[in-house]
C-alpha cells in the first residue's frame, strides 16, 4: 500500500510540469521549398524579435545548399530530404539566401517586420 501512496504523490507532483509544458507557445514556422533549382516563394516575411523556424525542403532530386551569409547558415540538403533551420530572434531588416549549388536560379529574401 505504501507504493501506491508514494506513486500518487509522485503523480501529483509531475502533473503540473507536463500540463504547463504543454501550453508552452511553439515559435512560427516557414515552409520553403526548392523545385527546379528555385525558392517557391522568393520572398519570406517574419516576425522581428521572434525565433522562428524555416523548414527548408528539397524538391528536386540533386542536392542543394541552402544558404546565407547574412544569416550564418549552410546546410547541405539532399535531394527530395528536408531540413530545419532556426533563425532569430532577428531585428527587422532584409536577409539574403540562396542555393549555393545554382546561383543564377536560387535566390531569396528574408523579410522581418
Amino acid at each position: 500500500m505504501g507504493r501506491l501512496v508514494f506513486l500518487s504523490v509522485l503523480s501529483a507532483l509531475l502533473l503540473p510540469v507536463s500540463v504547463s509544458a504543454g501550453v508552452a507557445s511553439e515559435e512560427p514556422s516557414v515552409v520553403i521549398s526548392i523545385k527546379d533549382h528555385k525558392f517557391d516563394t522568393e520572398r519570406v516575411e517574419i516576425p522581428a524579435g521572434q525565433r522562428v523556424k524555416l523548414i527548408v525542403k528539397n524538391l528536386d532530386p540533386t542536392p542543394e545548399e541552402f544558404e546565407s551569409d547574412d544569416l550564418g547558415i549552410e546546410k547541405i540538403i539532399l535531394g527530395r530530404m528536408q531540413t530545419t533551420v532556426y533563425v532569430g530572434p532577428l531585428e527587422p531588416g532584409e536577409y539574403v539566401f540562396f542555393g549555393e549549388f545554382h546561383l543564377d536560379t536560387a535566390q531569396g529574401l528574408l523579410i522581418v517586420r
